[in-house]
């Protein structure tokens, strides 16, 4: 009786020390940046968002930028990415490196034929999960127009539980000014599949509104 109670009392201990366990803080920022058509005009201002962000930031911290294109369920999509150091001097250095890759980045687009965002939202979860961050953020920075190339298949129930979606800088298209109809179902087409994947979502053009996003 005397062993069965201990064995009974290190159980009770250690459900105690598994139930106290707490949750990494650290935040995780995944941007995508389409690059479709003349969409890439506005890329200008996703580099003040970018550079807003990485100043927002803390040590252990997670950010990536990638780019949306034909088929953006990719690594190779991916910009710049980066873990910040504990070391403000290191922490410093890997954001000026980021800035650096971000405006050849900008400098050098090309605009792709077709925009895959479904796929870059895949490749955000993917490499969010994997960096084991507390807060999981993905910056969506596009007109929301999903354009795919004829054989892609992108009707994947999206896994989103945990994560906050926003979509920024959502320009209205030419079409959108004859029927806003448009505009509104392509917005209400994203938040119901966001919100079906259990994930949070928002849609933000004043970009004051941005700090608050990242920082709750």
């Amino acid at each position: 009786m005397k062993n069965i109670f201990i064995i009974s009392i290190a159980t009770i201990m250690l459900i105690g020390c598994d139930s106290g366990k707490q949750l990494p803080t650290t935040k995780g920022v995944y941007m995508l940046l389409d690059t479709s058509g003349t969409y890439t005009q506005e890329l200008v201002k996703a580099q003040h968002l970018i550079n807003f962000t990485l100043a927002k930031l803390n040590p252990g911290d997670t950010f990536a930028v990638a780019r949306v294109d034909t088929a953006s369920f990719s690594e190779k999509d991916i910009v710049a990415k980066v873990t910040f150091d504990d070391r403000p001097s290191i922490a410093n250095r890997q954001k000026r490196q980021f800035r650096e890759k971000i405006d050849a980045f900008v400098k050098n687009v090309k605009s792709s034929g077709y925009t895959d965002i479904t796929g870059g939202i895949l490749q955000a979860v993917e490499y969010l999960n994997e960096a084991g961050v507390g807060k999981k953020t993905i910056l969506i920075f596009s007109d929301l127009k999903e354009e795919l190339k004829k054989g892609y298949k992108r009707d994947i129930p999206l896994q989103l539980n945990g994560f906050n979606v926003v979509a920024l800088n959502v320009t209205k298209l030419r079409s959108d000014n004859i029927d806003p109809r448009e505009y509104m179902d392509r917005l209400q087409m994203w938040e119901e599949k966001v919100t079906a994947g259990e994930g949070t979502w928002r849609v933000v053009n004043d970009m004051e509104r941005l700090e608050s996003i990242i920082l709750d």
